[in-house]
């Protein structure tokens, strides 16, 4: 009746949904969320299915978290986008379509102009710290400061 063993279709269900997720993860980043066309990829699932797994309610936007459903992340109107962290992506195809062997691999996202402009935020900030640990004339208490007679009006 079926020209495949059943072994044999879980073993490549497996696999597809270990490269598909690793696909999602190292796609745009570790932190990048997934919409649902990357789940129904990895899970190798309809968009339908995937729909009928996802944890929505239509009079409440951000339902309670469901161990048993796709929970997507939170959205702040009805009309975004469902999105998923690759991490319960895993999650639900490991513990509710038994899944046995999830693989996420996250990998470092290369450099962007977010993090060059907090990294050079933070060097200015070292700067700052450097500059008043230097100073040695500041009274150690916010009491003294204050009574200080000599100090111009603001």
């Amino acid at each position: 009746m079926f020209p495949r063993s059943v072994e044999s279709v879980t073993s490549q269900v497996q696999q597809s949904v270990e490269i598909a997720i690793e696909n999602m993860a190292s796609g745009a980043g570790g932190d990048a969320l997934v919409g649902i066309d990357d789940v129904q990829k990895s899970l190798n699932r309809s968009r339908a299915s995937v729909y009928r797994y996802t944890n929505t309610d239509t009079r409440n936007l951000n339902p309670p978290f469901n161990p048993r459903k796709l929970n997507p992340e939170f959205r702040s109107d009805q009309k975004d986008p469902l999105l998923f962290h690759p991490n319960e992506v895993a999650r639900f195809a490991k513990d509710v379509l038994r899944i046995k062997e999830v693989t996420v691999e996250v990998l470092n996202s290369p450099s962007t102009a977010t993090q060059q402009m907090l990294g050079a935020i933070l060097e200015e900030l070292k700067g700052i710290r450097t500059h008043l640990e230097s100073l040695n004339d500041s009274p150690a208490d916010l009491a003294s400061r204050r009574d200080r007679k000599d100090r111009p009006a603001a």
